[in-house]
C-alpha cells in the first residue's frame, strides 16, 4: 500500500511569528498526500523529527493530523498546513504517517527529510 500512497512536502518561513533575538524561528509546512491506491485509507497516526541546525532533536507523536484522521478516498488527496518552531534559522523535518485501508490493512508510508531555512540562511 504504501507505494501507493505519495506524500510532498513544502516549507516557508514565517517571520511574522518569529524572534530571532530569543532563538525563535517559526515555519509553516504544507504537507500533500495522494492516495494512488484501489481502496480507501485513512490517516491514523503521525510521528515527526523535527532536528535544528545545533541538532537538537525533538519527537511529535499524535493520532492524526491536525485534529483529524482524514479519510482519503481512492484517486484524491488530503493537504493541510501546519507550523513548527525551532530555536535556529535552519533545520529539518522528516517522519511517517500510519494508514489504515478499507481491508483493515495498515501501514507506514515514510516522509524524507525537508528543510526549514530562513530566506537569508540558504544561498
Amino acid at each position: 500500500m504504501t507505494t501507493d500512497v505519495r506524500i510532498r512536502t513544502q516549507s516557508k518561513y514565517l517571520q511574522e511569528q518569529s524572534d530571532p533575538n530569543h532563538r525563535r524561528f517559526a515555519f509553516a509546512y504544507t504537507i500533500k498526500i495522494s492516495n494512488n491506491g484501489d481502496l480507501d485509507i485513512i490517516l491514523v497516526s503521525r510521528h515527526w523529527i523535527i532536528i535544528d541546525a545545533l541538532q537538537v532533536r525533538k519527537e511529535v507523536r499524535g493520532n492524526g493530523v491536525v485534529g483529524k484522521q482524514p479519510i482519503i478516498n481512492s484517486g484524491s488527496c488530503f493537504e493541510y498546513t501546519s507550523a513548527v518552531f525551532i530555536g535556529t534559522p535552519v533545520g529539518t523535518m522528516q517522519g511517517s504517517y500510519k494508514f489504515k485501508n478499507g481491508n483493515g490493512k495498515t501501514c507506514t508510508a515514510e516522509i524524507e527529510p525537508f528543510l526549514l531555512a530562513t530566506p537569508a540562511s540558504v544561498h
